[in-house]
């Protein structure tokens, strides 16, 4: 069977892992100003205390040799290991068998951690509802909830659903450039240009992004917020290329 060299095998498993790449490159999740996975108790509103902590987490991941800093030097350290992960006989090349395995384990990886958001949201939202304390819902508290829940869809808005909607394609080819982008973040977050990520700079980076989506300034980002910084977003993105605009004489 036709192997793929050492080189070619890291670019492809670079461009297979970008989705992971991206949720640590940004401060707080690859989701709408990045906080989505910051929910820590699951109430739907995400505080800033909430944001640096899984922030620290993700720092700590980025940063493989543990000296304070992300620096290139971590980065080609994760390229390394999710190389040697993926090459599960060691010898130095990756085969399809071991790609795709690699992949199937990343996807499962990643339906294990939705999953275990479902339930802590499912949880809060029982512990929510229950408020007799009786450990079961009654019928007038299963209506309450039903209120509750269309009330949360009011406010985010059909239309903004529906905007997003269309924009699905265009996004998922924007996700292409992601891991890209999460260098670009990261270089922003440098701020004395030298071309390494401190702790303090990191925290700033966070900050600045809280406050981004955080546009009441209440100190808590809502679930309308993040849905608005994910409409900002699309939109900066564009229309599909070959919808957008060749001029006049095109």
């Amino acid at each position: 069977m036709r192997k793929l060299t050492l080189i070619a095998a890291a670019s492809a498993l670079a461009i297979g892992g970008a989705g992971i790449a991206v949720a640590q490159h940004r401060a707080g999740g690859h989701h709408a100003g990045g906080f989505e996975q910051a929910d820590a108790d699951g109430d739907g509103q995400i505080t800033l205390a909430e944001a640096k902590a899984k922030s620290a987490e993700r720092f700590a991941k980025m940063d493989a040799n543990a000296d304070g800093a992300i620096t290139k030097a971590d980065r080609e350290a994760r390229q390394a290991q999710r190389f040697a992960e993926a090459d599960t006989n060691g010898d130095g090349e990756l085969t399809p068998a071991e790609m795709t395995a690699a992949h199937e384990a990343r996807e499962a990886m990643r339906a294990e951690r939705r999953s275990q958001r479902q339930a802590s949201r499912q949880v809060k939202m029982f512990e929510t509802l229950d408020t007799d304390g009786s450990g079961g819902l009654s019928q007038a508290e299963m209506e309450a909830g039903k209120a509750l829940r269309a009330e949360a869809r009011d406010e985010r808005g059909g239309e903004a659903r529906g905007e997003r909607r269309g924009r699905g394609g265009a996004e998922r080819m924007g996700r292409r450039g992601g891991s890209e982008r999460g260098m670009r973040m990261l270089r922003r977050a440098d701020t004395n240009k030298d071309e390494a990520v401190s702790r303090e700079e990191f925290d700033a980076m966070v900050e600045a992004r809280f406050a981004r989506v955080d546009t009441d300034g209440s100190g808590t980002i809502t679930q309308a917020e993040r849905d608005a910084a994910k409409d900002r977003r699309g939109g900066r993105r564009g229309p599909p290329r070959g919808e957008r605009s060749t001029g006049a004489g095109s």
